[in-house]
């Protein structure tokens, strides 16, 4: 064996032993932290649910009224996203994020004191117009931090602590019922209370915790920060020789608008069912504390098939058909479900849905951020995000309508349906230019996928 290749194949390993230390660095310092951040903010949608079981009959709230309040959120969300995640941009994580936080903790811990639905509707639209930026802020955020071929499963993690946050969530949430009375406060009102704080104090931590940018990041060697440099430079140089994009190209591009109606299906079914299911379950017979233990199966399921997806579609470098059959999954699955009328049978149909749901969330947003990048990247994924996210308001507004119409949710469950099935043609039936994601890394994706 010459000398030559001994020394390239210990250049390969010393590399090799550099990429998995920065890579083990990263995920260790950021990961952990972010995923217990959208924990918070994703636990708001929870607590809504669940405060519904009692908040509606105290406040006299009929299904519209409710889901008026739980849809109109995602119209403030809608008007700030992409303000929000330019800001994000120029201001930096550490302080956008922070001040997201402090923000949406305090209007979350406010809804104690809705009176009315006038009440109602301002405090959920402000709570919207906070909150605003967050999630595709973190998805930008993300991008500065892992290449390609790290992409999906990170993605995964982060997004894990949406199930968690009602397997965990949920049951937390019907025992808070449980303080009724307590202090002269209704057990909704707690339940706004004590899970609102968490977020301010988090919020205030965030501001010295998160590092903006790798070349920032005094927690990585020189060795590893040059590495990264080098690894997402090179990405990005790929990616705008193929799609360079301005900021308002990326806007008006027919792949974002696309993307943002794929995704308008996807949210409507993951809200439906988000706002809904504590009320489908409690129709079953359940009291409050079993009612959060039976809804968190469902996302109990939904987490492990969340990372072992994305894992999967990182091996075999695949993107389209990862984000395309799940989404097919969840209109079948919404669609049984709301023809079925076993309550055993509806709960594994809705369990199957929520494993669509979070294969899907876990993939998706390597779509766009397969071929967009800088400015252009932080516009349009937030603007994909804002969009689909009025299906935040549609798809609650849906079921409630139905549900007020009719006496059930099951025939609003069958509607909904359609959202996905047509968001999952689109994605199969579209070019996404996911080619170009791993084009850096001479890593193509495999045949016939």
């Amino acid at each position: 064996m010459s000398q030559t290749t001994i020394g390239t194949r210990a250049e390969q390993s010393a590399k090799t032993d550099l990429e998995t230390s920065t890579i083990r660095a990263i995920s260790w310092r950021l990961i952990p932290f972010l995923i217990l951040a959208y924990f918070l903010a994703y636990l708001d949608r929870v607590n809504l649910g669940f405060a519904a079981l009692t908040m509606n009959a105290d406040l006299n709230f009929s299904p519209t009224v409710f889901a008026w309040g739980a849809g109109i959120f995602f119209v403030g969300y809608f008007i700030f996203e992409v303000p929000s995640n330019i800001a994000l941009e120029k201001f930096g994580a550490s302080r956008w994020i922070a001040r997201i936080m402090v923000s949406w903790g305090i209007i979350s811990a406010l809804m104690a004191i809705v009176s009315g639905s006038t009440s109602f509707y301002v405090l959920r639209f402000l709570l919207g117009v906070a909150e605003a930026g967050f999630f595709p802020g973190i998805i930008l955020y993300l991008t500065y931090w892992y290449p390609a071929e790290y992409r999906a499963r990170f993605l995964a993690a982060f997004a894990i602590a949406v199930p968690v946050s009602t397997v965990i969530g949920a049951p937390i949430s019907g025992m808070l019922l449980g303080l009724d009375g307590m202090m002269g406060l209704k057990g909704w009102q707690w339940l706004f209370i004590i899970e609102g704080i968490p977020s301010v104090l988090l919020g205030i931590v965030t501001w010295f915790y998160l590092t903006d940018k790798p070349a920032k990041a005094d927690w990585l060697t020189p060795d590893q920060k040059m590495w990264l440099a080098d690894k997402l430079e090179s990405e990005r140089t790929v990616k705008e020789s193929a799609h360079g994009m301005s900021l308002g190209q990326a806007l008006t591009s027919p792949k974002v608008l696309m993307l943002s109606v794929i995704y308008f299906g996807f949210v409507a079914a993951l809200y439906g069912m988000q706002f809904w299911l504590p009320q489908i379950v409690k129709a079953f017979g359940f009291t409050n504390v079993q009612t959060g233990f039976v809804t968190a199966i469902p996302y109990a399921f939904g987490s492990v098939a969340m990372i072992l997806w994305a894992r999967h579609s990182d091996r075999t470098r695949e993107r389209v058909w990862h984000v395309g059959l799940p989404l097919l999954l969840i209109a079948v699955a919404l669609a049984a479900s709301g023809v079925v009328t076993n309550p055993t049978v509806t709960m594994v149909m809705l369990t199957v849905a929520a494993i669509g749901v979070f294969c899907t969330f876990a993939l998706f947003w390597t779509l766009p951020t397969a071929w967009l990048s800088g400015t252009a990247a932080a516009g349009a994924i937030a603007m994909i995000n804002s969009i689909g996210n009025l299906a935040g308001f549609g798809g609650p507004y849906l079921i409630g309508f139905v549900k007020e119409a009719t006496g059930s949710t099951s025939t609003g469950l069958l509607v909904l349906a359609a959202m996905p099935l047509i968001a999952g043609i689109l994605v199969l039936a579209g070019n996404h230019g996911t080619a170009t994601e791993f084009a850096a890394a001479g890593k193509a994706p495999q045949p016939g996928k």
